[in-house]
């Protein structure tokens, strides 16, 4: 049974048992070894089983190549795949980001020419937004698009651009509003930028994990952009870029609950097994505690995953809050419950010879990327100090109910409030 099963519907439970299936039985462990010692640069035979089996982009519309399902089916799918570790992971959610773009401010000719090959398996795509200079500083990106009239003329780098190996076509954030003082969310522009001769795509770096997710630099160097590539309104990147930090976020949340199944599972027959002192070490508080705490983390996460992604069905007005404290909850959780599965086994789980030593160095990673979990703190606490003072009659005021709540010399705030007190 998959977890949180008796929150799916029937299309949901469907589609998760097939991803289930297809990561239990049709992806070789002597594949995921040749990603993680970076012989295979890019996991695209694994993204070929996921296009064949029509489990791409599954909530965009038929007509697309999509299945016509929702947010909930789309994470029970996500949790599923987890297990798998990064790299593949980011290969079957990279649809999921590239493509709510393309759904939400492409045109018609965009999706088909974009959107329908790529949840068919023919184009592989990848989001361009951190640049050398600074990652979580977004619009203060230098990579710019000069307007030519019927095109842009792009130059400038991108790096840390997950699936770049791979992929036919990037989704880019470049400079367009070159004006002294145009507002921050007022310069950027989002574009579609195929591969091309002048798009250097280099594989530089020796990740530590999420290893053969195709991980690269981009560096454009004049290159020419039709303008019906522009996506969404000139100088409107900030709005398409609040409404990707929906599928970005929660997109890094929901495999988690699988990674953090795999090193559990691992971790409870393990120590099923292992005996110690004449018994199995499960029967030792310590351990089971331990056990029970990343239980405990895994079930919670799930749970804020799909709350999550019914918030985003309904479209809302606190996703943006609610994807935000998810992605931290449940890639914070599963760091915890990767050292917990460590922690069990012992000294070998410091080794190759399990698997957990893989799925902490792929976890550290989700901490960062789309958006560092102290930017997800930033962006709760200001969400939630907006939603508080703008409810102030909506629930019962438990303010009043102090036994001295109308002792006014007490609730001093300012200076001024001191004297009106007296």
């Amino acid at each position: 049974m998959s977890l949180f099963e008796f929150l799916l519907d029937a299309d949901a439970r469907n589609v998760a048992t097939e991803a289930r299936e297809l990561a239990r039985n049709e992806v070789d462990p002597q594949y995921l070894k040749a990603l993680d010692r970076d012989e295979v640069k890019f996991p695209r035979e694994i993204y070929q089983k996921y296009a064949a089996r029509n489990l791409l982009g599954i909530r965009f519309p038929k007509e697309y190549g999509g299945r016509g399902l929702n947010w909930i089916s789309a994470v029970a799918a996500h949790a599923e795949i987890g297990c798998l570790g990064n790299a593949c992971g980011c290969a079957f959610i990279m649809p999921d980001i590239v493509g709510e773009a393309l759904m939400r401010f492409g045109t018609e000719d965009q999706r088909q020419k974009y959107l329908k090959p790529m949840l068919e398996g023919r184009l592989m795509s990848a989001e361009a937004l951190t640049e050398p200079r600074g990652g979580s500083d977004f619009f203060g990106a230098t990579s710019k698009a000069e307007d030519r009239g019927d095109h842009f003329l792009v130059n400038g780098q991108k790096r840390f651009v997950v699936g770049a190996e791979g992929a036919d076509f990037f989704l880019v954030y470049v400079r367009t509003n070159f004006e002294p003082d145009a507002h921050p969310y007022q310069r950027i522009s989002t574009l579609i930028i195929d591969r091309s001769p002048g798009v250097e795509v280099s594989y530089l770096y020796g990740l530590l994990g999420t290893r053969g997710g195709g991980t690269g630099r981009l560096t454009f160097r004049n290159v020419r952009v039709p303008r019906e590539n522009l996506v969404g309104p000139l100088h409107g990147g900030a709005l398409v870029f609040n409404r990707m930090m929906v599928p970005e976020r929660l997109c890094s949340a929901s495999p988690a609950i699988g990674g953090m199944r795999a090193v559990l599972e691992i971790a409870a027959r393990y120590s099923d097994r292992r005996m110690a002192f004449g018994r199995p070490i499960r029967k030792f508080q310590a351990v089971n505690t331990m056990l029970a705490r990343g239980v405990t983390l895994m079930d919670a996460s799930a749970g804020m995953v799909y709350q999550a992604a019914l918030a985003a069905d309904r479209d809302d007005p606190r996703l943006r809050r609610i994807v935000s404290e998810t992605k931290r909850f449940a890639t914070d959780s599963l760091w915890e419950v990767a050292n917990i599965a460590m922690q069990i086994l012992g000294g070998i789980g410091y080794t190759d010879v399990y698997p957990v030593e893989r799925f902490l160095r792929d976890a550290r990673l989700t901490q960062i990327w789309t958006g560092t979990n102290e930017i997800m703190d930033q962006l709760t606490q200001h969400e939630y100090y907006q939603e508080v003072l703008a409810e102030k009659d909506k629930y019962r005021d438990t303010e009043k109910d102090a036994l001295n709540a109308d002792v006014r010399h007490e609730k001093i705030f300012d200076d001024e409030g001191m004297w009106l007190a007296q």
